[in-house]
């Protein structure tokens, strides 16, 4: 499961937008027990730096609706959400979270790589915009490796 669902749990609690991120990071901790308090506070830096959080006065704040991602009974997020993300896996994650099954995903950014001769990367934010999936943010990154 991805990191989007990791993040929207602790706003989906408590039915909010914004959280302190002390707040944040007990939710992940001690709530939920799925991190230490130092692993949470990484996954904020992650979800900061993917584009899921930002830092305000008031103190994070989603940059998506967390009530639209669900959050099954039985998740337990691995440890690997913690690591930055290549632009691939952000864009993959974003298809997955769209309802696309994994290996469909993965074998149509593979054929439009082979077709276009483009990287993994370009050719993964372009299968994403086809099935009209945002990944707006990814697409500077991909761009840039061109």
């Amino acid at each position: 499961m991805s990191l989007r669902v990791a993040v929207a749990a602790p706003f989906r609690s408590e039915g909010t937008r914004v959280l302190e991120e002390s707040s944040f990071v007990v939710a992940l901790s001690l709530d939920r027990d799925w991190f230490s308090p130092d692993q949470s506070k990484r996954l904020v830096d992650v979800a900061v730096g993917e584009g899921l959080l930002e830092r305000t006065d008031e103190g994070l704040r989603a940059t998506f609706d967390p009530d639209s991602v669900s959050v099954p009974d039985d998740y337990h997020p691995d440890e690997s959400i913690l690591q930055q993300r290549s632009v691939f896996e952000k864009v993959l994650d974003a298809c997955l979270d769209d309802g696309l099954d994994k290996q469909e995903a993965v074998a149509g950014i593979n054929r439009l790589q082979a077709d276009l001769a483009v990287t993994i990367e370009a050719a993964a934010v372009l299968f994403a915009h086809r099935r009209g999936i945002d990944v707006s943010d990814a697409r500077g990154e991909a761009l840039a490796d061109l």
